[in-house]
């Protein structure tokens, strides 16, 4: 087991309480495509993500894949299942190789959630959770296809250049052919622009005006 206190949650636990922790918890490593958990499932631990990128996703009637959100290390995951003793409402998957750190709950409610410093990086972690929902909520019914693409750009200008185009169409639930036409009209207008790396943002606040 590495180290537990160079993770933001339990930076101030002191030796006893991380030796406690240690005993409640395993790393667990995973490839590329492996289900961390599937929608239904009722959770056992409480998952902090420490390496890898996990998408979070839903499935329609029709089987096709809703992407609610791509976590990134370090995360906690899924934390309201825990706190509500409820399934999990979404299924996650690695799309690179990754790492977790699963603790069990039970015994880490007893021990460490009355922690003020520990409750509170929980509501930290649940009120991004929260924007992460109204997010989705803002761009699958408010925005059409050009301005959810712009202000994805905009905000995650970084995963807009690592992550493959395929990737971020399907977070946007845009198809791919769809995805390839508003990144040209964005060219067009100047605002970003294509070079032997890929595509860099030109015209940030360009951007901006596309979707507020």
């Amino acid at each position: 087991m590495e180290n537990l206190s160079k993770y933001y949650l339990f930076e101030n636990l002191n030796e006893d309480q991380l030796k406690k922790l240690k005993k409640i918890s395993k790393t667990y490593n995973y490839t590329k495509g492996t289900m961390l958990f599937f929608e239904g499932e009722k959770p056992k631990s409480l998952i902090l993500l420490t390496d890898g990128i996990l998408q979070v996703y839903k499935t329609d009637t029709k089987g096709n894949k809703i992407i609610l959100h791509h976590f990134y290390p370090v995360s906690l995951i899924a934390e309201i299942v825990n706190l509500e003793n409820m399934p999990y409402p979404a299924s996650a998957e690695f799309i690179t190789d990754g790492q977790a750190v699963l603790i069990d709950y039970k015994e880490f409610e007893q021990e460490f959630l009355r922690n003020p410093d520990i409750s509170f990086m929980f509501i930290k972690s649940l009120t991004k959770k929260i924007k992460f929902l109204e997010d989705v909520i803002t761009n699958n019914i408010v925005m059409n296809s050009t301005a959810r693409v712009a202000k994805f750009i905009y905000e995650h200008e970084e995963d807009f250049i690592k992550m493959k185009k395929s990737q971020i169409a399907e977070k946007l639930h845009i198809a791919p052919e769809t995805f390839s036409r508003i990144l040209k009209k964005l060219k067009t207008l100047k605002l970003i622009e294509k070079n032997e790396d890929g595509f860099k943002i030109v015209n940030k606040e360009g951007l901006r005006s596309i979707y507020e």
